[in-house]
């Protein structure tokens, strides 16, 4: 039979594997909402742009390419992006939360 610290402990590690599998969850899924609304939005503001430096640039041919590597980059930056800062924001709420309770 364990000690009763170690058993405590188990308990506690448990806990916050449950909670961290849970948080990082929901960051995907609320990065992909996010990536949903936001990657259109970004990706129309700036593939002109995106085309025109590569023609001038690298030259005429690319510009299909381009567009289709571009979105893929947008839709990656923000969802990692995304994520990244609400799996931060739920972990240092989780973190407040607790704090207030112990």
């Amino acid at each position: 039979m364990q000690p009763w610290h170690q058993q405590q402990h188990h308990q506690n590690q448990a806990g916050r594997s449950i909670f961290m599998s849970s948080v990082i969850g929901l960051s995907n899924v609320i990065a992909v909402v996010v990536a949903f609304f936001a990657t259109p939005v970004a990706y129309n503001r700036t593939v002109g742009w995106v085309q025109l430096f590569t023609s001038n640039h690298y030259g005429y041919g690319f510009e299909d390419i381009t567009a289709f590597v571009w979105w893929l980059i947008v839709a990656l930056l923000i969802f990692f992006f995304a994520r990244a800062s609400i799996s931060t924001a739920l972990v240092m709420g989780g973190l407040a939360i607790a704090a207030r309770f112990l």
